[in-house]
């Protein structure tokens, strides 16, 4: 049975473009790439060879703005570092276009929320890039959760430590230059979507921030500029549901082992561990942690590109939306205001 034509447009076709969603997008019936602009015209060019994406109606652009202006477009991906999603966004719902944003969603709170409310007047879909961290496991450890696994939550702990910022002589990371990412840091945003999904939001947040590395060089020169992005971060949050959540994050820590999240209640005991998507729980008088395995039946797959284009064409929901990117930027400008001021911050945010 044919299915009607969505039209993409991208701006911006990096990395994340080529590993998930151009995949993803040529998988899916009826989906035709019809104006591309990327960092430069060539790559662009590059991009639109390499995807099979030529036709009568290509159009490689050497300006963003111009993909958003062509009328047969009807969807577009904006694949920027976060200093142009609230832009680009904008612009394009204000085309009519519908908008499926790179996470993270915009730089700070001020440019989510602007993106938030705009998406709540358009009858257009707006959806946010999920994270891959737990995503596996993710329906495995919501229904462990429903069925009271861990009873009342008391504490939560999330160890995200890694190297990506270790070598003190690396140039300035795009991930590192305030300009370009604005508050996020690291996986930091990631794992606040998660922690969102499993145990609710966060009613407070403290936090301490050390810049181990404070001036780098950009690439391809010899000037050091500051360096705004924390290297490590300690957070100590208050969820409303009264438990604690201690994350501990840093670029700077080389052999500290998987990424995990953590879940101890009143009930029993929840563990996470990132790499491998590996689960392990245990119950009031259990003898320790046993692994719980991830069923072919209950497994999350990656479903981005296919929950956008459903979206358009059934006008079925799609999680991430633009409310629960608002929450993630929410609480990791908070760790920012905390850890500048020495103060608790509490949430919701004002501006």
């Amino acid at each position: 049975m044919s299915v009607a034509p969505v039209r993409i447009g991208f701006i911006g076709a990096g990395g994340i473009a080529r590993q998930r969603h151009l995949p993803g997008l040529k998988a899916i019936d009826g989906i035709e790439l019809v104006a591309v602009a990327n960092r430069s015209r060539a790559s662009a060019e590059r991009i639109a060879r390499d995807w099979g994406f030529l036709g009568p109606r290509l159009r490689v652009c050497d300006d963003w703005r111009a993909v958003i202006e062509q009328p047969d477009v009807d969807a577009v991906f904006i694949g920027t570092p976060p200093y142009l999603h609230c832009e680009a966004t904008l612009a394009a719902l204000e085309a009519g276009k519908h908008v499926f944003c790179q996470a993270r969603l915009a730089r700070d709170y001020r440019e989510a929320l602007a993106m938030y409310e705009r998406a709540r007047r358009s009858d257009r879909v707006t959806m946010v890039c999920p994270p891959p961290h737990a995503l596996a496991g993710d329906f495995v450890v919501q229904r462990l959760l429903r069925e009271g696994l861990v009873g009342q939550l008391y504490h939560v702990a999330v160890r995200g430590l890694g190297q990506d910022y270790a070598d003190a002589e690396a140039p300035l990371h795009w991930r590192q230059d305030a300009f370009l990412s604005g508050y996020n840091t690291l996986a930091l945003g990631m794992w606040f979507e998660v922690l969102h999904r499993w145990v609710g939001h966060f009613a407070s947040i403290t936090a301490q921030a050390a810049y181990h590395v404070p001036r780098r060089r950009r690439p391809g020169s010899v000037q050091p500029v500051e360096v705004r992005i924390a290297d490590s971060l300690g957070i100590v949050g208050t969820l409303k549901n009264g438990a604690i959540a201690v994350l501990d994050v840093s670029g700077s820590t080389r052999f500290a082992g998987s990424p995990r999240i953590e879940l101890f209640g009143s009930a029993g005991t929840l563990v996470y561990e990132v790499s491998g998507d590996r689960i392990l729980a245990a119950r009031t008088g259990d003898a320790g942690l046993e692994p719980v395995p991830i069923s072919a039946e209950e497994q999350r797959h990656w479903t981005a590109e296919a929950d956008f284009i459903r979206a358009i064409r059934e006008g079925t929901p799609v999680s991430p939306d633009f409310e629960e990117g608002l929450r993630y930027m929410e609480a990791t400008e908070a760790v920012y205001r905390a850890a500048r001021s020495g103060q608790t911050i509490s949430l919701p945010l004002e501006l």
